[in-house]
């Protein structure tokens, strides 16, 4: 197969909305802060430095907004471990077959590294996945396409031929600025707002190795 795969971590390999959510609840419960659970959607690919300042407008001292992001997603790892996690449909079978076919396979999403690591381990997924490229591995958070553009050249792959997973407005935006195909999955977002992307899919379920590679058939 003359194509590789990047995944996103959250809402493409597992939900973890709920476990993100108690997590800013106990965060800001701890910190006597308002957490504004309607704008928790629009966080989703988006970095902790950009959504405590941004979205939450918490603070805008570096200092505080550092110290905040660690907080919080330590409470978010041991709120993982506490409920543990599931996989999304589909998304086993699919990466059993990308391995099958010895197709590279990296993550790429703005979730922190030791989040990323702890959801494999509890998945017991590592062995799917050569490359993790992280929200600390970039400057700057999706839409850019810094992370998906790192996690091809780690893998050693052509932009152009790669395959993105994402399920949000961001990450579509982020691996089309890569020059990639996206295949969106509307885990997060209904269809209507993920028209950008060159497939959706209502879950991964609907994904085979062959339908992936049809989208590079035209740029041979």
């Amino acid at each position: 197969m003359n194509f590789s795969c990047i995944f996103d971590w959250d809402g493409i390999v597992i939900d973890s909305s709920e476990h993100h959510v108690e997590g800013w609840r106990r965060l800001a419960k701890e910190e006597r802060l308002v957490f504004p659970e309607r704008l928790f959607k629009q966080s989703f690919g988006m970095k902790n430095e950009e959504i405590i300042p941004q979205l939450w407008k918490w603070t805008e001292d570096k200092n505080e907004i550092r110290r905040i992001d660690l907080k919080k997603e330590a409470i978010y790892r041991d709120i993982m471990r506490e409920r543990g996690l599931s996989a999304l449909p589909g998304v086993e079978p699919l990466l059993k077959n990308l391995a099958r076919q010895k197709v590279p396979c990296a993550i790429g999403s703005s979730a922190p590294l030791a989040n990323i690591t702890t959801g494999l381990d509890i998945l017991g997924y590592n062995r799917y996945f050569s490359e993790l490229v992280s929200g600390e591995d970039v400057k700057l958070g999706k839409p850019s396409p810094q992370i998906f553009l790192e996690a091809a050249r780690r893998i050693s792959a052509a932009p152009e031929r790669c395959v993105v997973f994402e399920d949000a407005k961001v990450g579509v935006a982020a691996g089309k600025a890569a020059r990639m195909k996206v295949i969106a999955v509307t885990n997060t977002y209904p269809r209507d707002a993920l028209t950008d992307a060159d497939v959706v899919v209502d879950s991964l379920e609907h994904v085979s190795v062959d339908m992936i590679e049809t989208l590079f058939a035209s740029a041979r």
